[in-house]
């Protein structure tokens, strides 16, 4: 395989990835960005813990999803995360639940 042939790959794989992404979005109620990876999740614990004066961040999810194009399952019941890097958590906004116009 060419170097050309990979990046094509990974091109269409990300994009493959970001096209499931738009598509589930909306069934998740929270963004998780680390150093390493980013999660959606519906339930989301930050734990702030010190060992020996360093600062570090244990993070559960439940009901994730895993921006990682290499996972074979990208879905995972429940996520442990432990980092010395930032942590951002964010609520999504949940438009309202609009029915549709009447004909």
């Amino acid at each position: 395989m060419s170097a050309e042939d990979l990046e094509k790959y990974e091109a269409e794989m990300e994009l493959s990835l970001y096209k499931e992404y738009k598509d589930i979005v909306g069934q998740f109620t929270y963004v998780v960005e680390t150093d390493r990876r980013f999660y959606l999740a519906n339930g989301v614990d930050l734990i702030p813990r010190n060992a020996d004066g360093e600062v570090y961040f244990e993070i559960h999810m439940s009901d994730a999803w895993v921006w990682d194009m290499y996972r074979p399952a990208r879905f995972v019941k429940q996520v442990r995360v432990v980092t010395f890097k930032d942590v951002n958590v964010e609520e999504l906004e949940k438009p309202e639940l609009r029915l549709p116009d009447e004909p």
